[in-house]
């Protein structure tokens, strides 16, 4: 098996979706936008500087979602696609996951952010397979501001992976390949664990430790 695992913000997309998504619950009036903004903000800047606490922000991205609901906001989540997603899914970006599709790759799109908002975005770039926070849902459907197992968030994203390969009957050892595309120091383990790493529009960090180590970058959106 050959296996081609995609980060999503900032390295497919030129956005990141989970910053985005608040955003977007600003703009329809779902939050107060000053004081979501400026949470929001805090916790994107907590990402970019590895100091994120996973729980809290899940806490914290899904709480309109659960003040209004799952059926108003799997309404919302179509317009926010149409919105604030699909102008953004770019043809260089198409083409870098179809071609390893062509390659014989099985693709994985695996991200920290949450699958409410990142399964219909992994179905827009073609993905069969999706690693992502699991959200956890109640007996009434509806969701719970908490996660479910490991979050595929820096070390984690190395066990999800791991976890989806041994349900297939492999291991990292059995492959024939393994090639992971990020941008960020977040996903240093990861990158570090396949046998192909591409660091993909990185960070000064990553950019830094990509040249260090003589990894290949590449740049999508430039």
């Amino acid at each position: 098996m050959k296996i081609a695992l995609f980060d999503l913000d900032s390295t497919l997309l030129p956005i990141d979706s989970d910053h985005s998504w608040g955003a977007f619950t600003q703009q329809i009036g779902w939050v107060d936008a000053q004081v979501f903004k400026q949470q929001n903000d805090v916790f994107y800047q907590q990402y970019k500087e590895q100091i994120l606490n996973i729980d809290e922000y899940v806490a914290f991205t899904t709480q309109a979602i659960r003040a209004k609901g799952m059926r108003e906001a799997l309404k919302a989540r179509v317009q926010f696609m149409q919105q604030m997603i699909e102008p953004h899914i770019l043809p260089q970006a198409r083409a870098v996951v179809d071609q390893r599709m062509d390659a014989g790759y099985e693709c994985i799109l695996v991200t920290a952010t949450n699958d409410f908002v990142t399964s219909p975005i992994a179905q827009a770039f073609g993905f069969k397979h999706l690693i992502a926070t699991t959200l956890e849902y109640n007996a009434q459907g509806e969701l719970t501001g908490n996660y479910v197992g490991v979050p595929s968030f820096r070390e984690g994203k190395v066990e999800r992976v791991a976890q989806w390969l041994q349900e297939r009957g492999h291991d990292w050892q059995t492959l024939e390949d393994s090639v992971f595309y990020s941008d960020s120091m977040n996903d240093f383990p990861l990158l570090s664990q396949v046998r192909h790493p591409v660091v993909t529009n990185p960070d000064k960090l990553l950019e830094a430790e990509a040249k260090q180590r003589g990894w290949p970058i590449l740049r999508l959106f430039e």
